[in-house]
């Protein structure tokens, strides 16, 4: 655990109120926009005032705000309620406020109330410090842009909360991550009816709420299984420290994985041919090899035919590792539940072939240059059965 992430850990565990949301191009003006400082979501508004502003009236209080335990900025934070305008924001943060770049773009940003005029900020770069906070919180992807629940109190839905515990009584012990998956699509597909048609037209949203299900579900698992470890007392501070990272590390470990879990699924249902850690050259196993690793080795089979997609949560630093798991496949492809990447590492991207695909709805979040480059979901799956649709069957047999 590095240093800024153990202090946005523990910042956010003491504070009063806490948020967190990836910095987006609107930010920093890549997508287009100019827009004044941090937009805060109405239901953040605590974040910024004991009171929610009212309608017709503007409110305004200056803050101090001390970013990466190093340096302070005198900031103001803003409510907009006249003419057409409903908005909370954080502006004014001077001069040379280094988190403005377009570097910055896709980095997380977590703020943290300690008291009315004070606060702490913090922008976490690395992919394994985004992926700590969110595994320490128990926090999925799509559940940024909103206060942190910090008790981790799971939100009330009683047909699918009263799922999650007819789930969680089948097991003695922690399911492996495919059941974890497969549990929470099923949850979310019975509490809301969800049709095949569904997996087939808007696969973007399917996958993004099966993974808040899961992140919810595994609360529950959670709350089973370590509720008489928590409410007792340790014997020692070596056995809370292994308790601890026992923890984390099963969280960690469900995420990674949980993604590809949920690809795979939508990829049967569209009646995609695909293989999962299919073995290339040199023993290396991409995320998803289309059609298959018999195509593959198939030296007759076009090479223009064979797709290769890999999935990673945040892809900031990671992105480079699918360039090399397919030496046949020229053109590769990125799934990512990233919410915006700076202009020079998607020109990086652009100029190794590697396309990113994301859900429809961070596509705006990347800068507005590349936007037509990025593909959501739907997109990527229509793609790759169009290819699929004018192959010999016999390549699938």
């Amino acid at each position: 655990m590095s240093n800024i992430l153990d202090s946005a850990i523990q910042s956010v565990q003491q504070s009063k109120a806490a948020w967190c949301r990836f910095i987006t191009g609107n930010d920093t003006g890549a997508t287009g926009s100019h827009q004044a400082g941090f937009y805060i979501p109405k239901c953040a508004s605590s974040l910024l005032f004991d009171e929610p502003g009212k309608k017709g009236e503007n409110k305004e209080k200056t803050v101090q705000i001390k970013w990466q335990d190093d340096f302070t900025t005198e900031s103001c934070m803003k409510y907009y309620g006249q003419g057409t305008r409903n908005e909370y924001r954080i502006t004014r943060f001077g001069r040379g406020f280094p988190f403005f770049q377009d570097d910055n773009v896709g980095d997380l940003l977590i703020i943290a109330k300690y008291t009315e005029e004070d606060y702490l900020g913090y922008v976490l770069s690395a992919d394994e410090d985004i992926d700590g906070f969110f595994a320490y919180f128990n926090l999925a992807p799509d559940e940024t842009n909103q206060l942190i629940d910090v008790a981790g109190v799971i939100k009330p839905d009683e047909k699918i909360v009263q799922l999650f515990h007819d789930f969680v009584s089948r097991f003695d012990k922690f399911p492996d991550t495919r059941q974890m998956a497969l549990g929470a699509r099923e949850c979310y597909n019975k509490a809301y009816e969800i049709s095949e048609n569904v997996f087939k037209t808007n696969p973007d949203d399917v996958l993004l709420n099966w993974v808040d299900t899961e992140f919810r579900l595994f609360k529950c698992m959670e709350e089973k299984f370590y509720v008489d470890i928590i409410t007792h007392s340790f014997d020692s501070i070596d056995t809370f420290i292994q308790t601890a990272n026992e923890v984390l590390n099963r969280r960690k470990s469900r995420a990674g994985k949980s993604l590809e879990h949920h690809l795979s699924d939508i990829f049967v249902h569209n009646a995609l041919v695909f293989e999962e850690q299919a073995v290339t050259e040199d023993n290396k196993k991409p995320d998803f090899l289309f059609p298959n690793s018999k195509c593959y080795r198939n030296i007759q089979f076009p090479a223009e035919d064979l797709i290769v997609l890999g999935a990673k949560t945040t892809c900031k630093d990671r992105w480079r590792q699918v360039l090399t798991e397919a030496d046949r496949v020229d053109d590769k492809f990125l799934f990512t539940l990233q919410q915006g990447i700076s202009k020079n590492q998607l020109k990086e991207m652009h100029d190794s072939r590697l396309t990113l695909v994301v859900p429809q709805k961070y596509i705006s979040s990347f800068p507005r240059d590349y936007q037509d480059e990025i593909k959501d979901l739907l997109g990527f799956v229509l793609m790759v059965k169009e290819k699929q649709e004018h192959l010999p069957k016999h390549y699938f047999i």
